[in-house]
């Protein structure tokens, strides 16, 4: 379980409002005002702008436990940067900027949780920038791999290469040389550093 609602009783629970989407749907749209913070209990949900040829940009995809507009509710422009969308269906919890603000006002333990993942996130976004500086997708992985003790576990090619910012060709492509090349080795969809 979350460590958000760990820390919410049973009558909190009940007060928050819960929220129920198909695969496709859009929660909120780009520009939108932001008047929630979501709380993802199930499901998967990106963020993602469209460009004028029809490619799109996804800013972030968030899975259980994760949450969105937590930093824009208090931001000077609240207004959502990309449409939310849910990437297969998906149960959430809503929080209005009252209710958010009344629970880290009236109960220590979600204030707390609530920091910790503030931090976790801004830890996250550090690592975002870090990794988008690589122009080039072999330091972009070695870089990866650095961080990462020299051992990357993924449950899929696609997984990795979007935590990578790359596509799954290029990924696949570039994991497939530099095991050729003796850089690094697979085991068990884990990589190695040799």
């Amino acid at each position: 379980m979350n460590r958000l609602l760990q820390t919410l009783t049973k009558e909190e629970i009940q007060n928050l409002k819960i929220v129920e989407v198909k695969k496709g749907d859009t929660l909120f749209f780009e520009d939108e005002i932001c008047k929630n913070v979501g709380l993802v209990i199930k499901g998967e949900i990106r963020i993602v702008s469209f460009l004028e040829d029809g490619r799109e940009i996804i800013y972030n995809v968030l899975a259980d436990g994760e949450m969105f507009g937590n930093n824009l509710i208090f931001s000077s422009s609240p207004n959502y940067r990309g449409d939310v969308i849910a990437q297969e269906d998906s149960l959430l919890y809503l929080l209005s900027k009252e209710d958010l603000l009344s629970l880290l006002k009236t109960n220590n333990e979600f204030l707390e949780a609530y920091l910790w993942t503030q931090a976790e996130s801004g830890k996250q976004m550090n690592l975002k920038i870090k990794l988008l500086t690589f122009i080039n997708a072999e330091d972009r992985l070695l870089y990866y791999l650095q961080i990462n003790h020299s051992k990357i576990r993924y449950k899929s090619i696609s997984d990795l290469a979007k935590t990578l910012y790359l596509s799954r060709e290029v990924l696949s492509r570039l994991i497939h040389k530099l095991e050729k090349d003796g850089v690094i080795y697979i085991r068990d969809k884990t990589i190695v550093k040799s």
